[in-house]
């Protein structure tokens, strides 16, 4: 028997000032799953986020969060989600032991004084325990962040572009320990503009102007792109881009240190063009996978960029 969805959403859509922000989406995450939300900058993927957390009132649609009722038992939601936002939103002149002692009140945990030491030494926190909050480097801030979002223990971990201006290593930390996490049964759906965090998710679900455009594994999603690329190199790829853009077959054309990425959706025609670059520009042409980046763009382009 097939376990019950963490998520499990249909249709939902949400307008402000006559403007439709979240357009008829539906979403699946399982149980233990770490599931992508990726799209451009005001694509609704925070609106809809707190739609299925229980802090926005969808206009159409249905769904369950965690077995609850999107609609009628928003309350019984928020008790067991953990909802990460973008930016940081703790007290910069208390200590980090004395935020998480005052969100164990918050949530009436008790004893509080254990649950705070619990989740001080289950993120590494100890040590800092007396440091202001304020004091604290991105990624810190971003640790705090995460013990105070697990600390009671939720089932589901909604994160908002968790990592936005946080260190490439502090990056790694942060997602060996939702990894982590979620290796014990926490489901976790976080949005992220970074190609290499989408990577490290079991699933990505891409959304854009509102609308669901793209779901599956990241080796799905890029097969169901249909899209073919080659890599020009030598001296001559600044020429050699300047000859392919506008060329038939031809979508995106991007620098990528010496070389030339060419992609498109039809293929002959493509390969064709760039041939013809190369060889009147001196520069060697070769195959390529097609990128989670390539197919981001072009999912970008066809649907018109975002909207909130």
């Amino acid at each position: 028997m097939t376990a019950e969805p963490a998520i499990a959403v249909r249709g939902l859509t949400k307008s402000f000032g006559g403007r439709r922000v979240v357009d008829d989406v539906s979403l699946t995450v399982a149980k233990g799953e770490i599931a992508g939300f990726l799209g451009p900058n005001g694509s609704g993927k925070t609106t809809t986020i707190r739609m299925m957390c229980g802090l926005l009132t969808p206009d159409a649609g249905t769904g369950q969060v965690l077995g609850h009722d999107i609609l009628t038992e928003g309350r019984a939601i928020k008790r067991e989600v953990g909802y990460m936002t973008q930016r940081f939103s703790f007290y910069e002149d208390l200590t980090i032991e004395e935020n998480l002692a005052f969100v164990a009140g918050l949530y009436g945990l008790a004893p509080a004084r254990r649950h705070v030491a619990d989740t001080l030494s289950g993120l590494g926190l100890m040590a800092r325990r007396h440091q202001l909050a304020g004091t604290l480097s991105g990624g810190w801030k971003q640790r705090l962040a995460l013990a105070a979002c697990i600390m009671h223990r939720p089932r589901l971990l909604l994160l908002d572009e968790p990592t936005a201006g946080v260190d490439p290593k502090a990056r790694r930390d942060f997602w060996d320990e939702i990894h982590r996490l979620a290796a014990e049964g926490l489901t976790v759906l976080v949005s992220t503009h970074y190609m290499d965090e989408a990577e490290r998710c079991h699933r990505i679900n891409y959304i854009s102007f509102g609308k669901l455009v793209a779901t599956g594994t990241v080796a799905e999603v890029v097969r169901d792109a249909g899209l073919t690329t080659v890599i020009l190199e030598g001296a001559g790829t600044a020429r050699a881009a300047e000859l392919l853009r506008g060329a038939p077959g031809v979508e995106q054309v991007a620098p990528f240190g010496a070389a030339l990425h060419v992609t498109g959706h039809d293929g002959p025609a493509l390969t064709a063009a760039a041939a013809k670059a190369a060889e009147a520009t001196g520069c060697r042409m070769r195959p390529a996978e097609t990128s989670l980046e390539d197919v981001f763009i072009e999912l970008m382009g066809s649907n018109g960029g975002g909207q909130a």
